[in-house]
């Protein structure tokens, strides 16, 4: 891969693999410092590519299976993050509300939404990204839905004034 490639897979999936490593750690720093692993690995990989597809899924599994790692890790374990990391965004422009709401969607149910409506990849796609069956990925898309439509009417919920009973 040449070195003009390679800026181009940094500039058109950078955003992609922050954000999924995003979604597995919940801190802007440690998923910067994942994408930068998996782009790194990307920069010294020997194998070839069919298509800009099949780098896109190669680097979310990177990105995925970095991000795991650093979960299972000790140190990430026993350590305590710090509030500044809040302030910090790893995607620009991503609606803080929905990002509030969907972080307290499970881990599982979190990613496989995110990978399905984010990032357009079919159920099949990612059953084979994440290694888990077909059925598993819709059994994750539907609860995740029921979860997210329960989250978001709970929170329309506590901030309805009373005003909508009456309309």
């Amino acid at each position: 891969m040449n070195d003009s490639e390679f800026e181009r897979y940094v500039l058109l999936y950078r955003k992609s693999v922050c954000t999924a490593a995003l979604y597995y750690l919940k801190n802007a720093g440690d998923a910067e410092d994942v994408a930068q692993d998996v782009f790194f690995r990307l920069y010294t990989y020997d194998g070839s590519f069919e298509s800009d597809e099949q780098v896109k899924a190669w680097l979310l599994r990177c990105a995925i299976n970095r991000s795991k790692d650093i979960l299972r890790s000790h140190w990430y374990r026993f350590s305590q993050p710090l509030d500044a990391a809040d302030d910090q965004v790893c995607v620009s422009s991503y609606d803080r509300n929905l990002l509030g709401v969907l972080d307290r969607l499970g881990r599982n149910n979190r990613v496989t939404l995110y990978m399905y409506y984010y990032e357009g990849y079919s159920s099949p796609e990612i059953a084979k990204i994440l290694g888990i069956s077909e059925r598993a990925v819709s059994s994750r898309l539907r609860r995740g839905r029921e979860q997210l439509k329960k989250l978001l009417e709970d929170e329309r919920n506590e901030s309805d004034d009373g005003l909508q009973r009456f309309f």
